[in-house]
């Protein structure tokens, strides 16, 4: 694993953290505090979890930094800023642009 997929992997699982906060304590008890975090998350910030921990799936995979649409690499510069991101900066763009045409 190269040094910027590391330092991507470090940054989701530290933000990944803050989401979840984290709890302490051991088995049921843990179990049951990550519940009951999770339940106060808006739905954006689940949605954001579930894309850190697709994005910690896709390098364990070695398929991280390329396009989920196209399969192309999606920059560096992209990654560095938003390292969950699925795809690269011209399929994020049709994408935008054809869920814009659909709830006109």
């Amino acid at each position: 694993m190269n040094t910027w997929v590391k330092q991507a992997r470090e940054a989701l699982m530290q933000r990944r953290s803050s989401l979840r906060g984290v709890p302490r304590g051991n088995g049921l008890e843990v179990e049951e505090r990550t519940e009951q975090v999770l339940e106060r998350l808006s739905e954006r910030e689940r949605r954001e979890l579930r894309d850190i921990d697709d994005a910690l799936v896709r390098i364990e995979q070695g398929r991280f930094g390329h396009c989920a649409r196209c399969g192309g690499a999606i920059g560096r510069h992209r990654l560095r800023a938003i390292p969950e991101a699925r795809h690269c900066m011209a399929c994020s763009a049709q994408a935008a642009q054809a869920q814009e045409t659909s709830t006109s």
